[in-house]
């Protein structure tokens, strides 16, 4: 959930750019990849004569798949990295280093789905996602995962051909999605990974349908610069509410981009603060760090206003929020109003909802982009799972 500062103004909810289950929830399916392909055009001479494009493309798409399902049928345990967008050179590393997705285990779901049934419809998968993955998730962190926090749940399914040869096997893994769907790298094994969905001091977010996107410099147009984490868990011994969240990160935040910013006066350049909230199912999860971040909104608050530079000290290109921002935007002050959080971003697609609370937020899912498959999203990269859950923050 995000918030914004009572300075500026009082913030109406923004209206979610998608539902949290089509963006928060992604389904790997491996498949045919036509972006990836499309790129591939050197022809392969055989002893025999020249393949086609059509036979290329044909046993490069088995090859890129054998793969994957090799890769994802791996040790729970094992953590897996690639670049190629249809993941044709997928493979494992350790956990410690740059990875893209941790395998967590697979569940059989042969005894509700026989051969011969029928495959399940897309609503369906994502529930048996939630439900299986999500249960081998909460045993293999050995407590909960947090349906708005940094890492969200991946998942390899059978596609056509293995599902009438008989295969009933989920491959379930743990990534993180940002709020554009991108999958992002993750650097320690999941179970040391702490699952607050913030983002580090002087990252920004792109902007895509008025809300939060995936990462990009903060000289390309932006939804959001982070200015500071906050761990809340240092100020709360208990979980707090929303409203002493807000009371608490209105004033803390406000201060924190002063330092950040030289004191800049945010008014003049059409920017608020923002920040995020906890919900208690994040805080029992164990997260409790939340951004601080500056954003601008449109003049009928509808959303987000793209912006561009940083308003850090020093920073060579300062702020310009583009036409239809509210250059007014920090001059009347108001209560807090919700808005949808963005917070999630992770977390797979799903509708921004995320820990942080209303700061202005409001979440992308994470449908990361690519093609692989029906679903290894994204470049392999957004579909190997994407969130099961709600939207993910964008910050």
């Amino acid at each position: 959930m995000e918030w914004m500062s009572e300075e500026p103004r009082r913030f109406h909810p923004e209206k979610p750019a998608r539902t949290k289950t089509a963006r928060r929830t992604r389904v790997l399916v491996a498949g045919v990849f036509v972006g990836a392909i499309a790129a591939m055009s050197l022809s392969w001479l055989l002893g025999w004569g020249f393949e086609t494009p059509e036979e290329r493309t044909q046993q490069r798409s088995e090859v890129a798949a054998k793969a994957r399902y090799q890769a994802f049928s791996s040790p729970a345990g094992t953590c897996l990295t690639w670049q190629a967008a249809d993941a044709s050179d997928i493979r494992d590393v350790g956990c410690g280093k740059p990875h893209l997705f941790e395998v967590i285990g697979s569940v059989d779901i042969s005894a509700q789905y026989p051969r011969g049934a029928k495959q399940p419809d897309a609503d369906t998968w994502r529930t048996l996602t939630e439900q299986r993955c999500g249960q081998k998730a909460r045993e293999y962190l050995d407590g909960p995962l947090d349906p708005e926090g940094k890492l969200s749940l991946g998942v390899l399914q059978p596609d056509d051909d293995r599902w009438a040869a008989g295969d009933r096997k989920l491959h379930c893994g743990l990534q993180r999605t940002a709020p554009g769907g991108s999958l992002q790298q993750l650097d320690a094994p999941a179970d040391e990974i702490d699952q607050s969905n913030v983002w580090e001091k002087g990252a920004c977010l792109g902007i895509e349908d008025k809300s939060p996107g995936d990462p990009v410099d903060c000289t390309e147009q932006h939804s959001y610069e982070m200015v500071a984490i906050v761990d809340l868990g240092k100020e709360f011994e208990a979980f707090p509410s929303q409203q002493d969240q807000n009371k608490f990160l209105d004033k803390r935040c406000n201060k924190l981009v002063d330092e950040y910013s030289g004191d800049a006066d945010l008014r003049k350049q059409g920017l608020i603060t923002a920040w995020d909230t906890r919900t208690k199912e994040s805080w029992q999860a164990g997260s409790t760090r939340v951004n601080c971040k500056v954003g601008a909104l449109l003049e009928d608050e509808s959303g987000l206003a793209p912006i561009r530079g940083s308003i850090a000290k020093g920073a060579a290109s300062q702020p310009q929020p583009s036409a239809g921002a509210d250059g007014e935007a920090s001059q009347n002050s108001g209560d807090n109003s919700g808005g949808n959080g963005d917070n999630g971003g992770n977390n797979s697609g799903g509708t921004g909802s995320g820990d942080g609370g209303g700061n202005t937020g409001s979440g992308a899912g994470i449908d990361s982009g690519g093609d692989l498959g029906g679903d290894l999203g994204g470049d392999v990269g957004g579909e190997v799972g994407g969130h099961v859950g709600d939207e993910r923050n964008g910050g």
